[in-house]
């Protein structure tokens, strides 16, 4: 356990309280919950950059770095869409959400079939990250607004929070159509006929 794990593993702890200053019924509360995961996102960044200055990497690091990504953004959607209750937030997430859940599994499939290094994170990836992660710190930061009758008479925050999301979304659908472009004749090739013997869950 060295430094950038254990950076790593406070991004894991902050999950629970994100949630907990979430549902805090106080005024700073979810402003709280923003800042929490504004600085889990820029943890994210961190623990990866000491990781490789000071030669810290480890199967334990790239094993929790993607958990601790994954389960923080899908914890944060999940609380905007019972927030908010609308479609228009219920359908990015769960496109999103989809896609993280898909690229794992493909990402496993294929490291049994010693063909990780197929599937590595492209540019667009990473772009849709920031943009993922920007939009979840503006509708965090937003707070539940009331009923309007039109989006421009929310915050800025909102329609910036809105903007990000969906600008992730797009990206999301891109990076994904990548992955499958260049798996998919892996996927389909006579090598791969032999399937793993599976085991029950």
């Amino acid at each position: 356990m060295n430094i950038a794990n254990l950076l790593t593993s406070f991004r894991i702890i902050c999950i629970p309280l994100l949630v907990f200053f979430f549902y805090l019924p106080v005024t700073w509360g979810q402003t709280t919950a923003a800042l929490i995961f504004a600085v889990v996102g820029w943890t994210d960044w961190f623990d990866g950059w000491v990781a490789r200055k000071f030669d810290m990497q480890s199967p334990l690091g790239e094993f929790l770095d993607p958990v601790a990504d994954k389960l923080m953004v899908a914890a944060s959607l999940v609380l905007l869409v019972e927030q908010h209750a609308t479609i228009w937030i219920a359908a990015p997430a769960l496109v999103i959400i989809s896609r993280e859940i898909t690229v794992s599994a493909l990402r496993e499939w294929m490291a049994e079939y010693g063909e990780r290094s197929a599937i590595k994170v492209v540019f667009i990836a990473k772009v849709k990250t920031l943009m993922q992660l920007s939009a979840i710190f503006f509708l965090l930061l937003a707070g539940g607004e009331p009923e309007v009758t039109s989006i421009l008479e929310h915050s800025w925050l909102y329609i910036w929070g809105y903007i990000f999301l969906y600008v992730a979304v797009g990206l999301t659908l891109w990076s994904m159509y990548i992955y499958m472009k260049v798996t998919w004749p892996l996927l389909v090739s006579a090598k791969f006929e032999k399937q793993p013997e599976s085991s029950e869950n």
